[in-house]
């Protein structure tokens, strides 16, 4: 419970401080490494394997939205020559 409270702590930080998309995105990744380690710790502590069935759903939707975001931030780098999340207007008029 302490290294997910850990890796949570990390990846929050991450995703408030940084302007890094890069960045932005590993740390979410962290964030749902830490959800990884809980649901495996309490299934393991309750005898269940509900918990670990959810940590795998997890880790293929964590890959579906990397790949996503990745793709997106190619694409927007190739436009706009940045990744920097203060410089990227796209959405506005």
């Amino acid at each position: 419970m302490v290294v997910s409270a850990l890796l949570f702590t990390v990846g929050v930080t991450g995703v408030l401080l940084r302007r890094n998309l890069v960045v932005v995105l590993m740390s979410i990744e962290l964030i749902l490494n830490s959800v990884n380690i809980n649901l495996v710790a309490f299934s393991r502590v309750h005898h269940h394997l509900v918990g670990q069935a959810f940590a795998l759903f997890v880790i293929a939707v964590a890959v579906a939205e990397a790949a996503v975001a990745l793709g997106i931030l190619i694409a927007l780098f190739r436009n706009r020559g940045t990744v920097l999340a203060d410089e990227l207007d796209l959405l506005k008029w």
